[in-house]
């Protein structure tokens, strides 16, 4: 997903226009992580970009998207860049410090 986001549209409640968005994202995450994976890979990943602009836009984890979103509303900004591209990935294994089960118990 590559798109423009307006939101300031006229005729419309900028709350609702602003809700109906981040639904559209969210449904969109959903129907991307439903696809069947390749084999060997374990879950879709994504790479997020986030800008007031195509040009603008600058790489932000998946997760924080929401926030910038809530942001440039709060800043009367008219329109938003979002990207988001689905690609499989393979959870990477990443071995504990050996004091670390210590700690837990």
């Amino acid at each position: 997903m590559k798109k423009t986001f307006q939101l300031q549209v006229e005729g419309k409640n900028p709350e609702r226009l602003l809700e109906a968005i981040k639904h559209e994202i969210r449904q969109y995450l959903k129907r991307e992580r439903r696809k069947p994976l390749p084999a060997q890979m374990d879950f879709w990943d994504f790479d997020c970009r986030f800008g007031l602009s195509e040009e603008e836009a600058e790489v932000i984890h998946v997760g924080a998207f929401i926030d910038r979103i809530n942001e440039a509303a709060a800043a009367g900004a008219p329109a938003f860049y979002l990207e988001l591209l689905a690609k499989p990935a393979q959870r990477r294994f990443v071995p504990r410090a050996p004091g670390a089960e210590a700690s837990e118990a």
